[in-house]
């Protein structure tokens, strides 16, 4: 993102505001000791047709994978907390729309590793909550709730 011209930061971030998405989630892993994970990540949403968009986008940044949907659209997603962290650090001052989202997954970036005992760990997954009435999310499953009655068993 470093060799991004301040011309390019200025239009990502303005994609990024109006198609794109800034969440976090709550996902089972059973292989972790607390037997979630929570996942960050950024996604950039275009129509098919104009999927040579999201390759040039994917080049700039240097991070992320690219999909074509069923629907005729295309999905660019970056995800992982070094990648979203360094992305979101320099669209940060160039973002308007999605402000809240975006300092929202820096902090969880920031508390993920102090989420150690279970305590800690559902508190920041109440944060991750917020994001179905910031983003209007239909298909979350797993929420904080989830996370709480899974560890008190």
């Amino acid at each position: 993102m470093n060799k991004l011209s301040e011309a390019d930061k200025y239009y990502i971030a303005g994609f990024l505001d109006g198609d794109g998405c800034i969440n976090a989630q709550i996902v089972k892993r059973p292989d972790c000791r607390l037997q979630f994970q929570i996942r960050v990540y950024i996604s950039f949403y275009q129509k098919t047709k104009h999927h040579w968009f999201l390759l040039w986008l994917q080049k700039k940044c240097q991070y992320g994978a690219i999909r074509k949907r069923n629907d005729g659209m295309s999905e660019y997603t970056i995800t992982g907390i070094d990648p979203v962290h360094n992305i979101l650090k320099e669209l940060e001052p160039m973002i308007r729309i999605k402000k809240t989202q975006l300092k929202l997954v820096l902090r969880i970036i920031k508390e993920l590793p102090k989420t150690k005992d279970p305590q800690t760990f559902i508190t920041l997954c109440e944060s991750v909550d917020r994001f179905e009435q910031l983003n209007y999310s239909k298909k979350r499953k797993i929420r904080s709730d989830t996370v709480r009655s899974t560890l008190a068993n």
